[in-house]
């Protein structure tokens, strides 16, 4: 149960003085929409309404608050001149202009002879100073109430600022004195404030300074949200170690077999990694590691041979696949190396129906196959596994946790094994996994050849499809990836199916499109014929990003590369480069580029090392954008700032790990706070952890 103290937090934002149905729908888009949202709606600027100078003394392009006098009123013909209304004080003149504004409207608010506070941007129009739409206007009585310092809140269309500046005073009305959870050392030596203190100065910022993320009140708000980020990792994990794990030591002959039959030797990284894994499954508690490789690092044949280690242990391994299109490649390329040790692999995917379905099915059940690859189809009810010994997690953050956990609830204290090809910073790891066991795959596979990367401007189009004529005259294949539009599907595919009615005008019937909204069987069909047949170019959307791998291709377009982050850029170039053949990324933008823009082009021009792309894309993207994508697992953070606040990160791991340490079940009075603190970011899955034992 939730703390009583945290009840009032988590009603809806109606339940504030002043709220209605119709305001509390413009503020659920802009901030959340519950009161505790309106907390975590931290504000991005300000505006000082202090600056309070004599009209002649009012500097042009300043904000300033002005006590004036209505001297007379100048009404426009409503289309091109405004409404024009004269004001003054001793020092000078000054002039209020309004468009759109009814003169009856303006008369009552602005009476001749009345004295008005106005606040708002002094402009020099004509050699004359004038304010146009005042911010704010006041009678001389409420001067002082005009005259502060107002927060700047990201807002949405129709939200008026003034109402939810007023939603969020009520928030912190509510926000109650809660018990301090961190540890009162740490607090002291950080100078940091109490909670609710940290809360209301984080709202009222007094000048610039104070919407930085390292000022001690927003500081102490982004530990809070790490630390009970990192308690509720530490606490899943905590559980997952005292479950038994089932030693699962192999005689070495199956890979024995498979790694003669490979046509290449194991990089260092290769062995390095599968021997950490194999100690894993050796020892007895559950596995839980993570396989971070490059494009091309190898993790398919690394995640084989562990495979191999648990059938040799007497059980099963299962590789799940984020999609169809990727379990069919897993699975072309793992049989035949299978076949070395006299073993067959099962595929289940959606497009298994029938009677094949049913024998495969029965063959999993009784064991009869050892090894399986699929998508999610595998972890469906009717798919019972003998002994299930190992899963095999592929691109990770394609799949949400309980998808993982279903598969890995197939066996008995079933190893698990997660893997991407999306490189990961330490601090994102940190931030998803806690202190979960990662082996780095570092080094390509020798003969692999660099690709060099070159920057098009858009203008020279039509360059770049004369490099193509002359690409595919010498036998290369051709990925051109279309722009990501506004997030819409449609748009995506809209120019993904305009340009490839472009290429197909100048390489008839050479041309393949392959986007999201493809059924499975013509995905496969239009990858077959870009594999094996006919079709020299291949237009797609990002729906290639992922593990897609053709050896012939070797020219890589990435039209509107401006639109794309760093990671994903590198992603997409890493689908060339996998033959013999020279390789070439080409990344057409349109200019003028911005600063993000151009630093990404230049790092990705600078180096192929996926690692090193992974800390300057979250540099200059921030972990919230990391992976080009919502799914990507990490929690999503309203406070904290993965790249601002990297340092706190390892401190709320270090303080998780003790407290875990020392207080296993949140018993004690720091624990009781600790448990608060769960509460009030929604980490309540790990109070459950504690209770269960």
């Amino acid at each position: 149960m939730r703390p009583e103290p945290l009840f009032p937090l988590f009603a809806p934002t109606t339940s504030l003085p002043g709220i209605g149905s119709r305001m509390a729908v413009l503020i659920e888009r802009a901030a959340g929409g519950r009161v505790v949202d309106l907390l975590w709606h931290l504000p991005t600027g300000l505006i000082d309404r202090r600056y309070s100078p004599r009209v002649a003394d009012a500097e042009p392009g300043r904000i300033a608050t002005l006590t004036v006098r209505v001297e007379t009123h100048l009404p426009g013909d409503g289309r091109r001149r405004p409404y024009r209304i004269r004001c003054a004080d001793e020092s000078g003149t000054i002039v209020l202009v309004f468009f759109h504004l009814r003169g009856d409207y303006l008369e009552k608010t602005f009476p001749v002879g009345a004295v008005r506070v106005v606040s708002g941007r002094v402009e020099l129009f004509n050699e004359t100073l004038q304010i146009t739409h005042p911010d704010r206007v006041a009678s001389p009585e409420e001067a002082a109430a005009l005259q502060t310092v107002e927060p700047v809140h990201p807002l949405t269309a129709g939200l008026p600022p003034g109402v939810l500046r007023k939603a969020i005073a009520g928030a912190i009305a509510r926000a109650p004195e809660l018990p301090e959870w961190i540890d009162p050392a740490f607090l002291a030596r950080r100078g940091w404030p109490s909670w609710r203190t940290a809360l209301a100065t984080a709202h009222a910022p007094q000048e610039e300074a104070d919407l930085s993320p390292a000022r001690p009140a927003r500081a102490r708000l982004a530990f809070d949200e790490l630390l009970a980020s990192q308690l509720a990792l530490a606490l899943l994990r905590q559980r997952q170690r005292r479950v038994a794990g089932r030693a699962r030591i192999g005689d070495g002959s199956l890979r024995a077999r498979v790694t003669a039959a490979l046509p290449f030797s194991l990089t260092g990284a290769q062995q390095r990694a599968t021997v950490e894994i194999l100690a894993d499954m050796a020892a007895p508690v559950r596995m839980l590691r993570l396989l971070q490789g490059d494009v091309g690092s190898g993790k398919t044949v690394v995640a084989l041979l562990a495979m191999l280690a648990a059938v040799e242990a007497g059980g099963q391994a299962a590789l799940m696949a984020p999609t169809e299109l990727l379990a069919r490649q897993h699975h072309a390329r793992i049989a035949p190396l299978a076949r070395a040790a006299d073993l067959e692999v099962g595929l289940l995917t959606g497009r298994e129906k029938g009677k094949a379905r049913e024998a495969t099915l029965a063959r999993i059940a009784d064991g009869g196959l050892r090894l399986v690859v699929g998508t999610h189809a595998l972890f469906q009810e009717e798919v019972e596994f003998r002994d299930l010994g190992l899963a095999v997690i592929d691109e990770q953050h394609r799949f949400g946790v309980h998808q993982r956990l279903m598969l890995a609830r197939k066996g008995d204290a079933v190893d698990v094994l997660v893997t991407t090809a999306t490189p990961i910073p330490r601090t994102l790891l940190l931030t998803a996994y806690g202190d979960i066991d990662v082996s780095r795959l570092d080094e390509k596979p020798p003969g692999r050849r660099p690709v060099v990367t070159r920057a098009i401007p858009a203008e020279r189009l039509e360059e770049v499809v004369a490099a193509i004529d002359r690409a595919v005259a010498g036998g290369a294949k051709v990925y051109w990836v279309c722009p990501v539009i506004e997030e819409s599907e449609t748009g995506d595919l809209a120019a993904a199916e305009a340009r490839a009615r472009h290429l197909d005008a100048c390489f008839p019937g050479r041309v393949g499109l392959i986007h999201g909204r493809l059924k499975g069987p013509q995905r496969d069909a239009v990858m077959e014929a870009f594999v094996d047949g006919g079709t020299d170019i291949l237009v797609a959307t990002t729906v290639i990003e992922v593990g897609v791998d053709v050896p012939a291709a070797s020219v890589m377009v990435i039209e509107h590369a401006e639109r794309f982050g760093l990671a994903q850029l590198h992603q997409l170039r890493g689908r060339i480069g996998r033959g013999a053949r020279a390789s070439t990324c080409l990344l057409v933008y349109t200019a003028p580029l911005g600063e993000t823009a151009k630093a990404r082009i230049a790092i990705l021009r600078e180096t192929e090392d996926g690692f090193r792309i992974a800390e300057e894309d979250l540099r200059l993207r921030g972990g919230g954008e990391m992976l080009g994508t919502r799914q990507s697992g990490l929690p999503d953070f309203r406070l904290a700032d993965l790249a601002a606040h990297a340092d706190l990160l390892p401190a709320a791991q270090d303080d998780a790990r003790l407290i875990v340490a020392r207080d296993p079940t949140l018993a004690g009075q720091r624990g009781q706070a600790l448990r608060t603190l769960l509460y009030l970011f929604e980490r309540d899955a790990a109070i459950r952890y504690v209770r269960s034992g």
